[in-house]
């Protein structure tokens, strides 16, 4: 085992989750040795084609990672190994935030982009960008955004990625619907935390009025402008919004979260050309992190 690796407990750990066979009916080969290569690039953030021989070749490494990126297999690991921590207690359900991260384009992930007749041909960046590659230009130039929900023990627990100029308050929503969280035992699965903290970049009142509605208790402070025309309105206005500072101190919970996972160097910047690839590395690196928990 080298630096990095899966260790024997994590392996243990993931390998019960893993698909069986080839959809065409061969069997895969080693999947240990391929994700420690998938592993390796997303810690490194080297290219594909500089895998290091002891991972096999490096064309199969990432064709397993596109497809289990496209056919969401990710995404199913994922929800197994958050399943599995919550039979075992390990998710704290006590508060959840949410929170987001701008990732800077690399180059290699500019060519996703969509040309114009008259950029064809040349050298310079296309001035349109496809809707769908999650790539927008915000003041640090091309930028995607990755929207989190972390548990309280700084690990994630749902994920949406956007371009960048995309706001924060009209994604709380979107990234809550994604939380579920399966039962072992059956039944329905969670998807409502007990309490949820942010910074005052989600407050509005479409959102307070969501939580309400979920009965899921909230921590986010008003900001000063929606707290003045909350006056000037008098009692249509409505109430105060209420606001615990000591539970608004682990707001930094999520944040932490965010560094962990920009710990991987192909999360901190966008290597892959498309969103449904960069969605399947940010999701293999969530996995890695609840592995090592």
């Amino acid at each position: 085992m080298e630096r990095g690796d899966l260790t024997r407990e994590e392996w243990a750990r993931l390998k019960p989750h893993l698909p069986k066979s080839g959809k065409r009916g061969g069997r895969w080969a080693n999947h240990r040795r391929i994700i420690n290569g998938v592993l390796y690039r997303q810690r490194t953030g080297v290219p594909w084609r500089d895998l290091p021989a002891r991972f096999g070749k490096w064309k199969t490494v990432y064709e397993r990672h596109r497809r289990w990126s496209a056919d969401g297999t990710w995404d199913k690991i994922f929800a197994a190994i958050l399943a599995d921590a919550d039979a075992a207690g390990r998710i704290d359900w006590s508060m959840v935030s949410v929170d987001s991260a701008s990732c800077r384009a690399h180059q290699h992930a500019r060519r996703s982009t969509q040309e114009t007749p008259a950029d064809a041909g040349k050298r310079t960046m296309p001035r349109q960008h496809r809707p769908d590659e999650g790539l927008g230009r915000s003041r640090g130039g091309l930028t995607c955004k990755i929207h989190l929900a972390g548990e309280g023990g700084q690990r994630p627990l749902a994920l949406l990625v956007t371009p960048g100029q995309w706001g924060d308050a009209p994604q709380l929503i979107p990234v809550l619907e994604r939380i579920r969280v399966g039962r072992l035992g059956g039944g329905r699965p969670r998807t409502r935390p007990d309490h949820l903290c942010r910074d005052k970049a989600y407050s509005s009142r479409r959102n307070r009025r969501y939580l309400r509605r979920r009965q899921i208790k909230h921590t986010i402070p008003e900001p000063k402008d929606q707290r003045a025309h909350r006056k000037r309105r008098g009692p249509h206005g409505g109430r105060p919004t209420g606001f615990d500072k000591t539970i608004y101190k682990r707001r930094n919970e999520v944040e932490r979260t965010i560094n962990a996972l920009k710990n991987f160097r192909a999360v901190a910047t966008r290597f892959d050309k498309r969103a449904y690839v960069f969605h399947g590395t940010v999701v293999v690196a969530s996995i890695r992190l609840w592995l090592r928990a």
